[in-house]
Protein backbone atom coordinates (compact mmCIF):
# COMPACT_ATOMS: atom_id res chain seq x y z
CA UNK A 1 0.00 0.00 0.00
CA UNK A 2 2.64 2.03 1.19
CA UNK A 3 4.65 1.68 -2.84
CA UNK A 4 1.31 2.54 -4.38
CA UNK A 5 0.64 5.99 -2.28
CA UNK A 6 4.24 7.02 -3.34
CA UNK A 7 3.59 5.79 -7.08
CA UNK A 8 0.72 8.11 -7.27
CA UNK A 9 2.83 11.22 -5.79
CA UNK A 10 5.62 11.12 -7.91
CA UNK A 11 2.68 10.74 -10.82
CA UNK A 12 0.97 13.80 -9.46
CA UNK A 13 4.89 15.10 -8.87
CA UNK A 14 6.24 15.34 -12.40
CA UNK A 15 2.35 16.29 -14.25
CA UNK A 16 2.67 19.57 -11.77
CA UNK A 17 6.31 19.56 -13.03
CA UNK A 18 5.29 19.49 -16.98
CA UNK A 19 2.59 21.70 -16.37
CA UNK A 20 4.66 24.43 -14.18
CA UNK A 21 7.33 24.33 -17.22
CA UNK A 22 5.14 24.44 -20.03
CA UNK A 23 3.04 27.50 -18.01
CA UNK A 24 6.24 29.08 -17.36
CA UNK A 25 7.05 28.96 -21.08
CA UNK A 26 3.50 30.42 -22.57
CA UNK A 27 4.29 33.25 -20.29
CA UNK A 28 7.58 34.31 -21.09
CA UNK A 29 7.13 34.07 -24.74
CA UNK A 30 4.09 33.10 -25.56
CA UNK A 31 3.34 31.80 -29.22
CA UNK A 32 6.76 33.02 -29.90
CA UNK A 33 5.51 36.07 -30.51
CA UNK A 34 6.64 39.59 -30.42
CA UNK A 35 6.07 42.07 -28.21
CA UNK A 36 7.50 45.98 -28.04
CA UNK A 37 10.65 44.61 -30.32
CA UNK A 38 9.64 47.79 -32.46
CA UNK A 39 10.65 51.35 -32.56
CA UNK A 40 10.82 54.08 -34.85
CA UNK A 41 13.89 56.45 -34.34
CA UNK A 42 14.81 59.21 -36.49
CA UNK A 43 12.18 57.80 -39.59
CA UNK A 44 13.75 53.86 -39.04
CA UNK A 45 11.86 51.38 -37.62
CA UNK A 46 13.93 49.28 -35.64
CA UNK A 47 12.93 45.94 -35.27
CA UNK A 48 15.19 43.94 -32.37
CA UNK A 49 15.16 40.17 -32.46
CA UNK A 50 17.15 37.76 -30.59
CA UNK A 51 19.18 34.77 -32.23
CA UNK A 52 20.18 32.17 -29.89
CA UNK A 53 18.51 28.57 -29.71
CA UNK A 54 16.33 30.16 -32.56
CA UNK A 55 14.91 33.69 -32.94
CA UNK A 56 13.00 35.46 -30.70
CA UNK A 57 10.17 36.53 -31.59
CA UNK A 58 9.32 34.51 -34.52
CA UNK A 59 6.85 36.87 -35.62
CA UNK A 60 7.00 40.69 -35.28
CA UNK A 61 4.31 42.74 -37.00
CA UNK A 62 5.82 46.15 -38.50
CA UNK A 63 5.16 49.76 -40.47
CA UNK A 64 5.40 49.37 -44.42
CA UNK A 65 6.80 52.63 -46.02
CA UNK A 66 9.59 53.15 -44.20
CA UNK A 67 12.92 52.63 -44.23
CA UNK A 68 13.55 49.51 -41.67
CA UNK A 69 16.54 48.31 -39.83
CA UNK A 70 16.75 44.59 -38.55
CA UNK A 71 18.89 44.47 -35.10
CA UNK A 72 20.17 41.03 -34.33
CA UNK A 73 21.20 40.82 -31.13
CA UNK A 74 23.78 37.49 -29.59
CA UNK A 75 24.79 36.69 -26.82
CA UNK A 76 26.68 34.01 -26.36
CA UNK A 77 24.86 32.08 -29.73
CA UNK A 78 27.03 28.94 -31.07
CA UNK A 79 24.28 27.53 -32.84
CA UNK A 80 22.67 28.03 -36.40
CA UNK A 81 21.17 30.35 -35.72
CA UNK A 82 23.87 32.84 -35.86
CA UNK A 83 24.31 31.70 -39.56
CA UNK A 84 21.54 33.90 -40.48
CA UNK A 85 19.98 34.11 -43.98
CA UNK A 86 17.12 36.85 -45.38
CA UNK A 87 16.68 35.33 -48.70
CA UNK A 88 14.28 38.01 -49.94
CA UNK A 89 16.76 41.14 -49.26
CA UNK A 90 20.24 38.98 -50.75
CA UNK A 91 21.41 39.05 -46.87
CA UNK A 92 23.77 36.16 -46.13
CA UNK A 93 25.97 36.07 -43.13
CA UNK A 94 27.28 34.98 -39.86
CA UNK A 95 26.23 36.96 -36.36
CA UNK A 96 28.82 37.31 -33.76
CA UNK A 97 28.77 35.20 -30.74
CA UNK A 98 28.01 38.46 -28.59
CA UNK A 99 26.56 41.75 -29.93
CA UNK A 100 24.54 43.53 -32.42
CA UNK A 101 24.12 43.24 -36.37
CA UNK A 102 22.39 45.96 -37.73
CA UNK A 103 20.71 44.85 -41.42
CA UNK A 104 18.73 47.84 -43.38
CA UNK A 105 15.76 46.74 -45.22
CA UNK A 106 14.32 49.06 -47.46
CA UNK A 107 10.48 50.19 -47.08
CA UNK A 108 8.24 47.24 -47.92
CA UNK A 109 4.67 47.56 -49.21
CA UNK A 110 1.56 46.79 -46.78
CA UNK A 111 1.15 42.78 -47.22
CA UNK A 112 5.06 41.87 -47.70
CA UNK A 113 6.83 39.87 -45.50
CA UNK A 114 10.27 39.28 -44.86
CA UNK A 115 11.29 35.89 -43.61
CA UNK A 116 14.78 35.28 -41.97
CA UNK A 117 16.16 31.79 -41.44
CA UNK A 118 19.17 29.60 -40.27
CA UNK A 119 21.67 27.73 -42.32
CA UNK A 120 20.05 24.86 -41.26
CA UNK A 121 16.61 25.65 -42.28
CA UNK A 122 15.83 24.82 -38.56
CA UNK A 123 14.90 28.08 -37.22
CA UNK A 124 12.81 30.90 -38.41
CA UNK A 125 11.46 34.31 -38.15
CA UNK A 126 8.91 36.60 -40.15
CA UNK A 127 8.16 40.06 -40.36
CA UNK A 128 4.38 41.35 -41.17
CA UNK A 129 4.47 44.49 -42.68
CA UNK A 130 0.99 46.42 -42.69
Amino acid sequence: MKEKKSTYLSIIFVVILIAGVFIFTNIKNPAGDGGNNVSVVDGKQIITINAKGGYSPRITTAKSGIPTVIKMETNGSFDCSSALSIPSIGYRNNLPPSGETLIDVPAQKAGSKIQGICAMGMYNFTIDFN
